[in-house]
Parts: C-alpha cells; structure tokens; sequence
C-alpha cells in the first residue's frame, strides 16, 4: 500500500517542476537551468499482466542542453527488486521518448539511500550493459533548513527537505522554522505545504509535533482536517483542567478535615487524569481520617 509521505516525497515535484534545480544545485550536480517543464503521463506498463508506474515523470526542457526526462521514484525501504524496476524505466524511457532519462530517488532514511545510491550494473562478468546510477537525496545530503527566512525563500525545497529529515533528532526545530516561515507565506504557497509535511510525516512521531505546530503557530490555516485536530486540542485541554481542578478538590477536602498528606501522596493526586478515580478519592476525602483512607478505593 502506498503511504502518503511515499506520495508527498514525489508529488512534490509535481506541484513545483523546477525544484529539481534547486535539488541538483544543493547536491553539487550541476544541470543546465530548465526553459521549460511538462508532466507526463507515469504509466510505464507494456504489456497488461505487467503494471508498471513511475512515482513521478517531468520532461525538462533547457537552453543549452535539449530535454531531458526526470524519473523521481520515492522509497522508503532498500527492496532488492527496485533496481531491476528502475533499469527497465529507464530504458523504456529512452526508447519511447527518445530523450536522455535520469533518475531521481528521495529517501526519508541513510540506510535507504546508501542503498539506492550504489551504482547497480546489469550486464554479465565485467561488461555492464546498462548501469543504474540513481541520483539520491536523503539526510545525509539534502541540508537542514533552520532560517526561516531561507526557508520561505524557497518554500518546495524547505518543504522536500523536512520530509526527509522527518525521523531526525532535530525535526523538532525543523517544524518550528517551517510553521514560524509559514506565518508570512501567501495562502495559495502555505496551504499546500503544511499538507505536504503532513502527509509526508505521515506515521513518524514528528507527524504529532507538526499538528500542535499548526494549531499554535498557524491557527488561521483551514482545513477539515487540521479543524478536527484543534477540536481535539480543546477537548484535552478541556479535560485536563477539569482533571487539575478535581484534584484541588480532594486536597482541599483533605486540608479541611485536617488530613495530613505527604508528597508522594500528594503527587499521586496531581498527577492523575482518571475523572472517575478523582471522584472516587474525593467522597472517600469527606470522611477521611487519613490519608490511606482516600487511596482505599482502589
């Protein structure tokens, strides 16, 4: 099953055909400046028992150099059958198109991209007919972004990058410096790049981070989705300072009927969330002559 971070790390490229300039350029590769960008169709299937996609096709047109065809494939795990799936792309490629194609892959993991990055010929002993050679993004080359201001500078490209760091130690202050970048960004620019992130968080802790970010930081960004998520940011905050205040109640109680309560114990009344626990110790308070006598409920 595809997940949506898989499908935020290629369609990224849909969305701004040209971020593979600034891709290339941060990873020391040059290519000639794009005059134009079109998205073909991905359907690489030749015959029907046989489906074959790439993520995402572009053909790249510049000045100096003639067209070329961009092939970004996201992957998420090494998979030993994936080159042997490139290698046909890229042939296939070249043989329809009649263009030189690269291949661009994104990974969200190191292991993943030292893995996609080995060059992978196909051919026989010694003589390679045909050579995989991935150009690869990943953490360890794709720059983290923490100026905000360089961040909206370059909205698509701060965007890929956080997707990739998205398991990193330091995703924290990556949000941060995208949702404070965000604040000043145009809504037809921010609104798909907060559902970018997300989508390409997808199941990584860091995807949680990124929604109290958006409630806090960009609270006038509407969606659906994010409206459901602040709803539930009001019922928990709702629920804790009804837990706060029925512990105040069964300390207060406590304090009144002179009931002398140690800090662990007061600790452990402070510390609770559970309303029916909190109720439970608050009638046992009213007629308590000690502190075990609150806690005998359990």
């Amino acid at each position: 099953m595809v997940s949506s971070s898989h499908e935020a790390m290629h369609r990224i490229f849909q969305d701004h055909p040209t971020l593979f300039s600034r891709v290339s350029e941060t990873l020391g590769i040059p290519f000639p400046a794009p005059t134009a960008i079109s998205e073909l169709p991905n359907d690489v299937t030749e015959t029907k028992p046989v489906d074959r996609r790439i993520d995402t096709l572009l053909r790249i047109d510049t000045e100096s150099h003639g067209p070329f065809l961009l092939a970004v494939e996201a992957q998420k795990k090494k998979d030993p059958e994936k080159s042997a799936s490139w290698g046909y792309y890229l042939a296939y490629l070249r043989n329809k198109y009649r263009l030189p194609p690269l291949l661009l892959v994104i990974c969200q993991d190191r292991a993943t991209a030292e893995w996609a990055a080995r060059p992978d010929p196909i051919g026989f002993c010694s003589w390679p007919s045909l050579t995989v050679r991935p150009i690869v993004v990943g953490p360890a080359n794709m720059p983290v972004i923490s100026d905000p201001a360089e961040a909206l500078d370059d909205l698509a490209l701060a965007t890929l990058s956080t997707i990739v760091h998205g398991a990193s130690p330091d995703i924290e202050g990556i949000l941060k410096t995208m949702s404070t970048a965000l604040q000043d960004a145009p809504d037809d620019l921010r609104d798909p790049v907060i559902e970018f992130i997300f989508q390409g968080l997808d199941k990584l802790p860091a995807a949680d981070i990124w929604r109290k970010l958006v409630v806090v930081d960009l609270s006038f960004y509407k969606s659906p989705f994010f409206q459901e998520i602040r709803a539930e940011a009001r019922a928990e905050a709702r629920a804790e300072a009804r837990a706060e205040r029925a512990a105040e109640d069964v300390l207060a109680v406590l304090d009144m009927r002179g009931v002398d309560v140690p800090e662990e114990a007061r600790s452990r009344i402070t510390d609770c969330d559970d309303p029916d626990v909190l109720r439970g110790w608050l009638r046992q308070a009213a007629i308590a002559t000690s502190i075990d006598d609150v806690f005998r409920t359990e």
